[in-house]
């Protein structure tokens, strides 16, 4: 079995442990925020669910320990350029995702083609929402804003209305929408638990394994 480091030892690492068997990992390492990030040393790979503030001083560790790591905290993506450079210069591995839900990745497929659809079409105005968790620190989430960068990317360059809600112990729900006087098409996706994360993640952390560079999730689910 190849051996796993959970840091970030909150709901989803503990999941990430429930469920590492299932994958080929035994877990080799527990790091929360009060440990050593040196506790990793000696992994295969380091799935990290912590907390934005830590995550990029997290990847370059865990970079310079020659740990390949999966990150899926969200909330650091303005600082990509920092996280490359470190990859690069340690000549590590590292996949991100906003969402490791393999359901968020296929449903972002999904609203991108909307959007490239309805790109022509100045009847129809867009809206974006989301709601999570009262404790989910970062809003709108990453997953959010990557949709309507797709949206932006696919050519629909009319106003996006984004919003989004934190209340309760929501696991997250994701919703895009086009209305015209005519109609409206309403995209949704709403996850029951943590656990498809977690699989996920998992599944990131196979295909890492002895690979260098940067990669998205999407990369790895739609690579066919």
């Amino acid at each position: 079995m190849h051996k796993l480091a959970i840091v970030g030892y909150g709901k989803m690492g503990r999941m990430i442990e429930a469920l590492a068997p299932e994958y080929g990992f035994s877990v080799h390492a527990r790091i929360d925020l009060k440990d050593d990030i040196s506790l990793a040393r000696g992994a295969d790979v380091a799935i990290e669910f912590s907390m934005p503030e830590a995550a990029v001083g997290n990847v370059e560790k865990l970079a310079a320990l020659g740990v390949p790591v999966v990150v899926g905290t969200t909330g650091w993506l303005q600082e990509m350029d920092r996280v490359k450079a470190a990859i690069a210069a340690y000549d590590g591995a590292l996949v991100w995702s906003p969402n490791f839900s393999i359901g968020v990745n296929v449903f972002s497929r999904l609203v991108k083609e909307a959007a490239k659809l309805l790109a022509g079409e100045p009847q129809y105005g867009a809206w974006a929402w989301e709601i999570h968790h009262s404790t989910k620190k970062d809003a709108p989430s990453g997953t959010l804003i990557k949709l309507v960068n797709d949206m932006k990317s696919a050519g629909y360059e009319r106003g996006i209305d984004v919003s989004s809600n934190r209340a309760g112990a929501h696991p997250g729900t994701h919703e895009i929408g086009f209305d015209s006087a005519a109609d409206t098409i309403t995209l949704r996706h709403a996850a029951r638990s943590r656990e498809g994360f977690a699989r996920g993640a998992l599944k990131a952390a196979q295909w890492i394994v002895g690979k260098k560079g940067v990669f998205e999730f999407s990369d790895i689910l739609f690579a066919k």
